[in-house]
């Protein structure tokens, strides 16, 4: 049975719902020269299992009550409306992010509110310290530092939230969707935290708009500018720069050697000496590098060595301003390589400044390398991990003829006969992220206002803004698929069944009142109702009826036995290796007891840690996850399910 449960988890798709008739859409199919085909496209999913799969990849799962919602106005209606988050109503997720004490702060303000402390918090450590060598920081620098943790803590929580509450669903997709491909990393340095509410703000304003748009915001985003090093990208020694800069500082006007022109910038200077005693000045690649083969082109995009390095001198100069000035975009034209550039067969003058940069983007948006790309992103987001090629090249076309409207693609892929066919259903392997989101939809949670939830999505793996390099989070199922996560997923099932996510409760489930003391059957056959789309595999029904999971009882014995192992060795008793047979069980996190310090490592070494002093108290002592709840009844029916390979597909 174990090896049945990680199959129908991490290998096929998990094709469950009740059968009926298929629904035929009438809508014609624009081919990929953008001539309209007469035959019908055949939608192969039931009626209810469309709606399943719109809710599930559209939005973040059913909410209580939505299934309802969507048969009532039709699949399509509701898509047309998530297309448009401008035109939904959600003043109501205004309300609830009005409950956050900083976010309703830009950030210039938050860079010049810190500013000042920073530096003062850094004299504090340096000149005042006790006996042993620690700094005796004042009450007003520990305040600073809770509430740099608040800041974040409030940003990764308002994302959760808006996920679960949001009726602006899509749009929330959507945003996750570009964050992981926009990524950014909170620990880049002491400023990251303050430019992410802004780059949240920026990702989900542009989300469903125009690709050359957002290319744009994010290129002048304080947090992507820091975080691929192109902040402090400058041309290097011996370029011609559109201004230069005497030994003091000052800028010195091109054309005007004896004129100084009037701007001191002593402590910018300052601080560009402090950073180039730990980093080389001149140019800087990173981030030329990475918008070619991670934003845009792709890998195979068609670009060389030399194309990424005219890239980067086309965007030096595209720097922000120092923190006690806001920590705002600014271009610097004395930090420009104002030469001449050949990028991609394109021929850029010189002495232009900005503009370079600003046609590179040109360029790369509108180049069928990025509608390709994109398009293959986006087919994987929302259909299979393979896509069909016929169905990415009508997305990529799409891009082109619209010159890269993001909603129009994004219509073309979720209205296709591939996004609604037998195999798409339940094919997807949910990431870490819509785990958690889900789990609270479809128990109708409150939002919750602390980073507890945001922990939880750190436990399974998936700190947010933790991935360190510039890649993002996996985007395919086999990443988040081993034994050791099936396990997290299946105690994060049974903790949220003891009622250990904050803001749900299994009373949210329909019916959890009169399913209390109702016969076991009744109960399996509700949850399933609720929670699973209405049919389950029976190797998982058997579980759900009986209430025991092989695979937890499994890894955790063998948890055990690695610890005897490793006890042993340390004895001299036997070899490594010796203790078990089967290496794809053994994992060394999956005790129970060690689940909550597996939680806290991971949540510290892959970018949660800027919550550190949370993190375990809220996985551990305190008991959002901790060691598996003995449940009984509809909790552990409940919790089973949210655990099961069902549920962790979409």
């Amino acid at each position: 049975m174990i090896r049945r449960l990680l199959i129908l988890l991490a290998l096929t798709p998990a094709v469950v719902a009740a059968q009926q008739s298929r629904v035929q859409s009438s809508k014609p199919v624009v081919g990929a020269n953008g001539s309209v085909q007469s035959m019908q496209a055949v939608r192969d999913q039931t009626a209810d299992q469309q709606v399943m799969q719109v809710l599930d990849r559209l939005a973040f799962g059913p909410r209580p009550g939505e299934v309802q919602d969507v048969r009532r106005i039709g699949v399509d209606a509701w898509i047309e409306q998530q297309l448009h988050p401008d035109r939904i109503d959600d003043s109501a997720m205004d309300q609830l992010l009005a409950r956050y004490s900083l976010l309703d702060q830009d950030q210039a303000s938050l860079e010049a509110q810190f500013a000042q402390a920073r530096r003062e918090q850094r004299t504090a450590k340096r000149a005042s310290t006790d006996s042993s060598g620690k700094p005796q920081l004042s009450p007003e620098i520990r305040q600073i530092q809770r509430e740099r943790t608040q800041l974040v803590g409030e940003l990764m929580s308002a994302r959760v939230a808006r996920a679960v509450a949001s009726k602006r669903e899509l749009q929330e997709v959507m945003t996750d969707f570009w964050e992981n491909h926009f990524s950014v990393y909170v620990r880049k340095n002491a400023n990251e935290a303050y430019y992410l509410e802004d780059y949240d703000r920026t990702i989900r304003e542009h989300s469903l708009g125009k690709f050359r748009d957002l290319l744009g915001a994010v290129a002048h985003s304080p947090a992507m500018l820091v975080f691929l090093d192109n902040a402090q990208s400058r041309a290097n020694p011996g370029e011609p720069t559109l201004q230069r800069e005497n030994a003091s500082g000052m800028v010195i006007a091109r054309g005007n050697p004896n004129g100084i022109v009037a701007i001191m910038r002593r402590n910018a200077r300052q601080r560009q000496v402090a950073a180039n005693a730990k980093m080389p000045s001149g140019l800087n690649e990173n981030y030329g590098r990475e918008l070619l083969e991670l934003h845009t082109l792709g890998v195979d995009g068609g670009y060389t060595q030399q194309d990424v390095i005219e890239a980067a001198r086309a965007l030096t100069g595209w720097t922000i301003r120092p923190p006690a000035q806001g920590g705002g975009f600014i271009f610097r034209p004395e930090w420009h390589d104002a030469g001449e550039k050949v990028f991609m067969g394109h021929h850029l003058a010189a002495g232009r400044g900005e503009q370079d940069g600003e046609d590179i983007l040109d360029i790369v948006a509108k180049s069928p390398a990025t509608a390709h790309f994109i398009a293959l992103k986006l087919c994987r987001r929302f259909v299979s991990d393979s896509p069909s090629t016929a169905l990415v090249d009508r997305a990529a076309e799409t891009f082109r003829r619209t010159d890269g409207d993001i909603a129009d693609v994004v219509r073309t892929i979720v209205e296709s006969p591939e996004f609604f066919s037998e195999r798409a259903y339940h094919s997807k392997v949910k990431s870490p992220f819509e785990v958690v989101v889900s789990a609270a939809r479809a128990l109708g949670a409150q939002p919750d206002t602390t980073p507890r939830t945001a922990l939880a999505v750190a436990y399974l793996g998936e700190p947010m803004f933790g991935h360190q390099a510039p890649d993002g989070w996996p985007e395919t199922g086999d990443a988040w698929m081993n034994t050791g996560a099936i396990l997290n997923r299946i105690n994060f099932g049974m903790a949220v069944g003891a009622d250990r996510l904050p803001g749900a409760s299994v009373d949210g489930m329909p019916g959890a009142d009169s399913l209390e003391h109702a016969p076991r059957a009744a109960q399996v056959d509700a949850v399933v109702s609720a929670l699973l789309g209405g049919a389950v595999s029976p190797e998982m029904r058997k579980i759900l009826m009986s209430g025991e999971h092989p695979l937890a009882a499994s890894a955790a014995e063998q948890a055990k036995a690695q610890v005897a192992q490793r006890q042993a060795i340390a004895a001299g008793n036997t070899e490594p290796g010796a203790a078990s047979s089967d290496s794809s069980m053994m994992m060394t996190d999956a005790a129970p007891a060690q689940l909550a310090r597996a939680a806290k490592e991971t949540s510290n070494r892959k970018g949660g840690g800027i919550l550190r002093g949370n993190g375990g108290n809220a996985l551990g002592r305190n008991g959002l996850i901790g060691p598996a709840p003995d449940l009984t009844g509809l909790a552990q029916v409940v919790g089973l399910a949210l655990g099961s390979p069902e549920f962790q597909r979409r």
